[in-house]
């Protein structure tokens, strides 16, 4: 089982200098960021350290995986925040979850006594909700349907025709995995808080768009 690690960076420059020195480059048989343009220093610091960077050609964290994966062949797509609120150690966990047969296996901050302490009032109320909605509606078993931090085969790309475009491409995953009764799994994992640079996610619009997505795969 080859295994591929994808890292979309965006001006992360303090998280990455924490972070990707505890990431042990044997757990992986190949490693890529994606970087979505970075000013910061962030590109420089990762190749004079001898990481592999490519820069993303379209906006978008769907575009980031995308390129990434084009770009990469492991059998098994392990995607990484490099921001902090990932724990490094938790990666070889997850490939030896997938080990065991799994299609997909989520990083969850909300398994087993894990938890997040990047949470904020609206992220600690909307991720449970989102998470109950799909469960609902698509017949899922998820604690957390929205986090980054998994692995799953690539043949799901295509069978699961996964083509979001930004902040609901794990929520995107989730929905059709659980609408195909593929073999999910969670391993519990703490979320940090965030180690410098600003959030991508807008909790309002990253909401109406996962409110879209479900409406989407309802009727699709």
């Amino acid at each position: 089982m080859k295994t591929s690690l994808i890292i979309p960076t965006l001006n992360e420059i303090d998280g990455v200098q924490h972070v990707m020195p505890q990431i042990d480059r044997s757990w992986c048989d190949e490693i890529l960021v994606v970087d979505g343009g970075s000013t910061d220093g962030t590109v420089e610091w990762l190749r004079e350290q001898g990481w592999a960077v490519t820069l993303q050609s379209q906006p978008g964290l769907g575009a980031a995986y995308r390129q990434a994966q084009a770009q990469t062949t492991g059998d098994v797509i392990v995607t990484f925040s490099p921001d902090g609120n990932s724990l490094p150690g938790r990666i070889p966990v997850l490939i030896d979850k997938m080990r065991e047969g799994y299609d997909m296996v989520i990083v969850s901050r909300y398994l087993d006594g894990a938890k997040s302490q990047d949470d904020d009032f609206l992220t600690s109320l909307g991720n449970p909700l989102f998470t109950f909605l799909i469960n609902r509606c698509f017949g899922g078993h998820y604690t957390d349907a929205l986090v980054i931090f998994r692995a799953y085969k690539r043949e799901l790309l295509a069978r699961l025709d996964i083509d979001a475009a930004h902040l609901t491409y794990e929520a995107q995953l989730s929905i059709r995995a659980a609408k195909q009764r593929l073999k999910v799994a969670e391993v519990p994992g703490d979320e940090p808080k965030r180690i410098g640079g600003v959030r991508k996610m807008s909790p309002f619009a990253t909401g109406w768009d996962i409110l879209k997505e479900v409406g989407r795969n309802l009727h699709g």
